[in-house]
């Protein structure tokens, strides 16, 4: 999966890790203050002084980075798995930035929408005319480039497909004999790469996500005094998020433990009816219907059990993440009857909030997803240990739960 890809996938991996922990220590250490100054509200935000030094400084880690695993361990895939991974980091930090602009255009905006229903102040249609107008530049600027960015990236999800085919298929003698062999080489092993291009993006995301709005919301945590039934404590809106966010990854998790075993099975069964189809087009001897009967009545027992498994899993889920929608509103309470804080700041706080508690619940998002790539994951687990002459692993040998 990672070494028909990647040069060797472990040591680069760590080494990626380090190097990545190196150049942010250095960025935050001394680099960002060699270029810095405002940061202007609306699309010039993306050409000023200081967005354009930080391009200039991931172009360069990139190169090093990627000049040092050239050298030490050429790789027939290692433009688009070295290059491309960059380029996806780096356009998940563009989106990041993108949602930093449209959270400071947030308060000029939603103040000047209370100035005018309160007439407070003058307010004429201009003022209006041209908030809206910095929101478009920025949306303008977003769309282009999550359009080049989807794009580039379903070409990077080929060529991971592409490399894994070549692998599997040069090891094909071997791997013929496994159960579901043509599925896992034709399916799995798209589904293994595209699962894994989302889940890795969403989580470089939210921890971008974290990094650029974890100070926002510590700013902003100033105008709030106390939070409900816990009173005044620094950062009170960091601590909810966390803690919020904490509980119901942890929950969901516990709800949903059995579910990838239960996916995996899922996978199983559908493959054996699958070949017994195709079997039968050829030869009369195959897909006769008691045959058929019995292994689709395996398809049905186990859809039916991954379903009341859902069940329980979707109410936890569901009851959640309504729960989370009002739960910042809740926080805000104290500080909204006692008149602390005006439309904008709070908008900015809601904003912000929500973004850094998403962050948090990267899990709870992702976990249906998660299924399915670790019952992914496990199937082509097995082609892998065939190749290496290892041991199957032991849910290849075991039988379905009843």
């Amino acid at each position: 999966m990672f070494v028909s890809f990647f040069p060797r996938p472990k040591l680069f991996l760590l080494t990626a890790l380090l190097w990545t922990a190196l150049s942010m220590a250095i960025w935050y250490g001394f680099a960002s203050a060699l270029v810095h100054g405002p940061k202007p509200v609306g699309i010039s935000v993306f050409w000023s002084p200081s967005e354009l030094w930080f391009d200039l400084y991931f172009a360069l880690c990139v190169a090093i980075f990627a000049g040092a695993w050239t050298l030490f361990a050429p790789h027939p895939w290692a433009g688009w798995s070295i290059l491309g991974s960059a380029l996806i980091l780096f356009a998940s930090y563009f989106q990041v930035q993108v949602s930093v602009a449209i959270n400071a255009w947030f308060g000029p905006f939603y103040d000047l929408i209370q100035a005018a229903v309160s007439k407070s102040r003058p307010v004429t249609v201009d003022e209006f005319v041209a908030q809206l107008s910095i929101f478009a530049g920025v949306a303008f600027v977003a769309v282009i480039v999550s359009v080049l960015t989807s794009f580039f990236t379903s070409h990077y999800i080929f060529r991971w497909r592409t490399a894994m085919n070549e692998f599997y298929t040069r090891n094909w003698p071997r791997l013929r004999s496994i159960e579901g062999a043509s599925q896992r080489v034709q399916e799995d092993t798209m589904r293994f790469a595209n699962t894994l291009e989302n889940l890795g993006a969403s989580l470089i995301r939210s921890v971008l996500t974290l990094i650029a709005f974890l100070p926002i919301l510590m700013k902003l945590s100033d105008v709030v005094t106390e939070l409900p039934l816990v009173g005044a404590i620094p950062y009170p809106l960091v601590w909810a998020a966390v803690i919020w966010s904490l509980f119901g990854t942890g929950a969901l998790a516990l709800i949903g433990i059995r579910l990838p075993a239960i996916e995996f099975f899922n996978q199983r069964v559908e493959a054996a009816y699958r070949k017994e189809l195709v079997l039968g087009e050829d030869d009369p001897v195959h897909a006769d219907p008691p045959t058929l009967g019995v292994l689709f009545s395996n398809v049905r027992r186990n859809y039916f059990r991954l379903y009341l498994n859902f069940v329980y899993f979707n109410i936890g889920r569901i009851v959640y993440l309504q729960a989370d929608v009002i739960f910042p509103y809740v926080l805000l309470i104290p500080t909204l009857v006692a008149g602390k804080i005006t439309l904008g700041p709070m908008n900015q706080i809601l904003r912000a909030f929500s973004e850094v508690r998403s962050s948090f619940q990267y899990l709870i998002t992702s976990w249906t997803t998660i299924i399915d790539l670790i019952s992914i994951y496990k199937r082509l687990r097995g082609f892998e240990a065939v190749i290496y002459h290892e041991p199957l692993p032991s849910i290849e040998a075991e039988k379905e739960p009843a």
